[in-house]
């Protein structure tokens, strides 16, 4: 039974600097036109990358260009070194994929049950693998192109069946990981680059908000805050596969990444103080100048600590740690302890009924689709099937919250390319033009995924219709028919993944709020009893991390139906619990061994239970 509500988060008042639950049109716009840092260079690449997998498509003339596109968009990474391993990847992949296809085919032709078993299990499996293994980010890719692979058989001869559906398939994978490995070699910056660009974005973030702290710099830097140090660890991780950096470097960088975001959130501690700007002039100046060192790819040494006339706890420890700002921990004699590492299912994998339930549920929106296309004799609808791999979610507050960025993005994509057929394509005479065409919808659906990850989804919608709906054939299209039925397909297929996610097995988010909110406790005890500041500091990046997986749980509980959704006062206590461990990790930065630690996390704790 759940505990009441704790009257002192219950009716604590909210604070007017917190993002509100949910997205809002102005807030989604708001995000849209974010200006983070390496966003523009990030989507740039990502539509080239695009453009050029449909040259590449176009020269060799691989049918359902739009497949390649898709994966292009979906796999394109930041750097040089994560894009050659996903390329590389993909191309293992292809092979254990064309032998999987290979025996299907040869199981299946001429057996249409055994195709109709074969699509649903494969279904199932892909679905299951999605849910409960480390391949969640890949394996609905590579079930979109399995199962349309087998789909796509009846559309050929038969005696040119298992070439085709073998040739296309490699194509579908190989060309995408080609483009990463080569194209992502030569445009992209190194991982090390990366590292050093988002630790000067955080750096400047906190002049900003020591300067002008208005609404809108609190929200951009709340929305940094949270991102912890986990993308830059892993820049970090993917410069040291270059073997060009020395270690002292990278762990320097490291140290940086960890104070980096300590720093910002000293900075968003301050700036609700509104402190006069002649005691932050020296510091602003000091964290300028850092920035512009990490912004050059190089990292500041021996920093001169600024003297500065307040006495705020807050600018005081942003002064103290300036001066290990890059400065990493000595070694700690002996072994040190190995990580645990975690296997390739999850822990719950097989104990869990969700992950089979969303399973069941995937399949069934999958099969619904397959037999909609084929009772109705309309091919052309195929794209429903694709899309029930794309917009699978597990809980219903992640559906309802995306069900608006999807449709939207889809109808954007769609737009644009049933407009581009008619008002730009029966002007265009050759290949230049229309890759000119697809470089810029790419890139306006790269920005868009590019962005926060709450918007970024559609950003793939937009690529998504955009490319069913004008990668048709060979070259610039007027197919005006194909564009419809492909859009039809797309919101067809919406409308089945969202109605047996929401009619079967419901999940609510709000279920798993209380195992992110134990998370988070955790973290700010362990930064509460941290020993050393470098504990304190990847404690204080954890909490970060683990404050974000909250409230986006949040957020997805409190848009979910009357029916479903927890009772207000439980809510409401929730998101205050969440203010509360918001300012908590920040004043532990400031003043460590805070007494009323314990009292807090126990508030919190009485919420996750």
């Amino acid at each position: 039974m759940a505990l009441p509500v704790p009257d002192a988060l219950a009716n604590a008042p909210s604070s007017s600097s917190m993002r509100g639950p949910g997205l809002g049109s102005a807030r989604i716009w708001r995000l849209v036109c974010d200006p983070a840092p390496g966003r523009l260079g990030y989507a740039l690449r990502m539509a080239a990358a695009c453009t050029t997998t449909v040259l590449i498509g176009e020269i060799w003339q691989v049918p359902e260009l739009a497949v390649p596109a898709l994966v292009t968009m979906a796999l394109w990474q930041k750097d040089r070194v994560t894009n050659a391993l996903a390329g590389v990847a993909v191309n293992v992949l292809i092979l254990i994929l064309l032998l999987i296809i290979y025996a299907l085919i040869r199981l299946t032709l001429d057996h249409p049950m055994g195709l109709v078993i074969v699509i649903a299990l494969l279904s199932f499996s892909f679905f299951f693998l999605g849910s409960a293994s480390k391949l969640k980010p890949v394996a609905y890719m590579l079930g979109l192109i399995t199962v349309y692979g087998l789909i796509a058989i009846d559309q050929v001869p038969v005696g040119e069946v298992v070439t085709r559906a073998l040739l296309y398939t490699d194509l579908f994978l190989a060309v995408p990981g080609a483009v990463m490995i080569v194209l992502g070699l030569l445009i992209c910056p190194s991982p090390k680059k990366i590292l050093t660009d988002s630790i000067a974005a955080r750096l400047y973030m906190a002049v900003r908000l020591l300067q002008t702290p208005d609404a809108l710099t609190q929200e951009r830097a709340t929305d940094m805050l949270r991102e912890g140090t986990a993308g830059m660890m892993k820049s970090a991780k993917m410069a040291s596969l270059e073997k060009i950096w020395s270690i002292h470097d990278l762990a320097c960088l490291r140290q940086a990444a960890n104070s980096s975001v300590a720093v910002l959130a000293l900075a968003d501690e301050a700036s609700r103080a509104r402190l006069p700007q002649e005691q932050l002039s020296r510091l602003t100046e000091t964290l300028e100048g850092m920035a512009r060192i990490f912004s050059d790819g190089d990292y500041p040494t021996a920093i001169e600590s600024p003297v500065i006339a307040s006495e705020h706890p807050s600018l005081q420890a942003i002064t103290a740690l300036l001066q290990s700002f890059t400065t990493p921990p000595a070694p700690v004699a002996g072994k040190s302890p190995e990580k645990e590492k975690s296997g390739f299912f999850s822990e719950d994998a097989f104990t869990n009924p969700d992950h089979v339930r969303f399973a069941v549920k995937g399949t069934a929106a999958v099969m619904l689709s397959y037999l909609a296309f084929k009772v109705l004799d309309w091919p052309g609808i195929h794209t429903c099937i694709i899309t029930c791999f794309i917009v699978a979610l597990p809980t219903m507050g992640e559906m309802i919250s995306k069900l608006t960025l999807r449709i939207t993005g889809a109808l954007i994509g769609g737009t644009l390319g049933i407009a581009s057929i008619i008002t730009v394509m029966p002007h265009l005479n050759g290949i230049t033009g229309f890759l000119a065409l697809v470089f810029v919808v790419s890139l306006i659906g790269a920005w868009v995924k590019t962005g926060d990850e709450r918007i970024a989804y559609a950003g793939f919608q937009i690529g998504l219709a955009f490319y069913l709906t004008d990668l048709k054939g060979y070259g610039p299209t007027a197919d005006m028919a194909t564009a419809r039925d492909r859009i039809v397909g797309i919101m067809l297929g919406n409308l089945i993944t969202y109605a047996m996610f929401t009619s079967f097995w419901p999940a609510s988010a709000y279920d798993h709020l209380g195992a992110s909110l134990r998370k988070l406790t955790d973290c700010l005890k362990r930064q509460g009893k941290a020993q050393s500041s470098e504990d304190q500091l990847q404690a204080a990046a954890l909490s970060q991390s683990a404050l974000l997986e909250s409230e986006r749980t949040l957020e997805y509980a409190m848009s979910e139906p009357a029916h479903m959704r927890a009772d207000q006062p439980r809510l409401q206590a929730a998101r205050n619990a969440l203010i509360d461990a918001s300012r908590l990790t920040e004043e532990l930065l400031a003043t460590p061994k805070r007494p009323d630690l314990a009292d807090r996390t126990a508030r919190l704790e009485q919420i996750a239970s």
